[in-house]
């Protein structure tokens, strides 16, 4: 079904903000105008006009694509006819380097979505336009949206991007098989997540493995890592955001329990599974636990619908519930040729119906907390879980060198996986590294 567009102004209204693309298009509009109460002024959308690109790595694939231009891009045509988008569609693999490429160019795009930890780098570099002449504060903009992903899309007190969703990572449990193991409930520490985790994995007569007690290898090693980092109470950086701080006791702790995990205990293998795996082994049976993304639901829809009815989510628990949550916000580029074209095409991408529909089709978390209440959320066990626990939800970025360093994470997290290193050197080496990076 074609989402129904609402506009932004009105979610900004209810926020206490003054947002709306004729104040901002047009010095002659009055700060009256009925976009202020919910709708945008004809004549100002008619003002505006322009071609203008947007590089997203959302909206990817043939679903996504369709969702985008046959029914969401028409939408905003029919707001402003003269605006024409030329849409650059990336991965999040491939868009550091596209925007890296685009800066040292100087094309940039006029409108980017950016994942969490990336706005820090090239807000930083001036890459990114300050959204304070929208009225985006953020005390405003918390009302609204999750606090944690609001202060995501900003850098150095002010606001330089607009949440769409956030993806999140947490502990999913096949009650199925525990309660074949004599468990009735998800592990709610770290040593019954060993218990548990020991207690359901199957090796086959040879040693190979069959069933992986705790599966951590289908999630990149940086996640699995910061989700037990931060159940251990850890964090990656200091208050100011100068030092890092994961090569702590907490950190140590932490990449100690995945290395024991594979070493000592033995409750999954290294390439036992991978992010790249078509299907994941909490779907079809061959891993008892593990540290999941939230579409893992929207997954388990197209693979084996059967498999949800045995699917319980939960916290990672140590010193405290441990939760990761990423994102992707939307930004605008501070030398836009047109910049309320560019400005209108991010009022639109984040407002509700489109945020929904943007979420939807990738099995994410609506940034939005007046959507809890839609259809889909109510739907969608793993995204309610998420909403439910943001309050144990913490962040990967922080530093404007966040996006040098976060490639050395897995290589680290691996080393130590491996046994080629302790936890402790691995973690003091990367540490290493990081401060390098900040320093400079």
């Amino acid at each position: 079904m074609t989402p129904r567009i609402r506009s932004w102004t009105g979610l900004a209204a209810v926020a206490g903000l003054v947002v709306s693309v004729a104040a901002c298009s047009s010095e002659t509009a009055s700060e009256d105008t009925d976009a202020t109460a919910g709708g945008d002024s004809s004549a100002a959308a008619s003002e505006i006009s322009g071609t203008i690109s947007l590089l997203t790595p959302i909206f990817e694939g043939t679903p996504g694509q369709e969702l985008l231009e046959d029914e969401l891009l028409p939408q905003f045509y029919e707001m402003y006819p003269d605006v024409t988008v030329e849409v650059d569609y990336t991965t999040y693999g491939n868009l550091n380097e596209k925007l890296t490429t685009a800066v040292a160019s100087g094309l940039v795009p006029d409108v980017m979505m950016m994942g969490v930890g990336w706005i820090e780098g090239f807000a930083d570099k001036g890459v990114l336009a300050d959204l304070a002449p929208l009225g985006l504060t953020e005390d405003g903009l918390k009302e609204v949206y999750t606090d944690s992903i609001v202060e995501a899309g900003m850098w150095d007190g002010d606001v330089y991007a607009v949440p769409i969703m956030l993806d999140t990572r947490f502990g999913v449990a096949r009650m199925d098989i525990l309660e074949e193991a004599g468990y009735t409930e998800p592990p709610s520490s770290w040593d019954e997540l060993v218990e548990i985790a020991e207690a359901t994995t199957v090796r086959a007569d040879n040693g190979s493995l069959d069933r992986a007690g705790f599966d951590m290898m289908s999630l990149d090693p940086r996640q699995a890592f910061e989700v037990m980092l931060f159940s251990a109470g850890g964090g990656l950086f200091n208050e100011d955001v100068t030092e890092p701080v994961f090569n702590n006791e907490q950190g140590v702790a932490a990449l100690e329990l995945m290395t024991d995990m594979v070493n000592t205990y033995e409750v999954e293998d290294i390439g036992f599974a991978s992010p790249d795996d078509i299907v994941n082994p909490l779907i079809n049976g061959r891993a008892a636990m593990g540290i999941a993304h939230n579409n893992l639901w929207t997954q388990a829809l197209e693979a084996d619908e059967s498999a949800l009815e045995h699917m319980e989510p939960f916290l990672i628990e140590g010193e405290v519930p441990g939760m990761f949550f990423g994102g992707t916000l939307a930004t605008v580029s501070s030398n836009s040729s047109s910049p309320e074209a560019a400005t209108a095409l991010l009022e639109f991408l984040s407002s509700p119906d489109v945020a929904l529909a943007a979420n939807e089709q990738r099995g994410n978390v609506p940034a939005l907390t007046e959507l809890l209440e839609s259809e889909y959320v109510q739907s969608n066990r793993f995204v309610q879980f998420a909403l439910e626990n943001l309050e144990y939800a913490q962040r990967e970025g922080g530093p404007s060198t966040w996006l040098e360093v976060r490639g050395d994470f897995a290589p680290a997290v691996e080393a130590a996986l491996l046994e080629q290193k302790t936890p402790q050197e691995s973690l003091d080496d990367l540490a290493a590294l990081v401060q390098d990076a900040i320093n400079r």
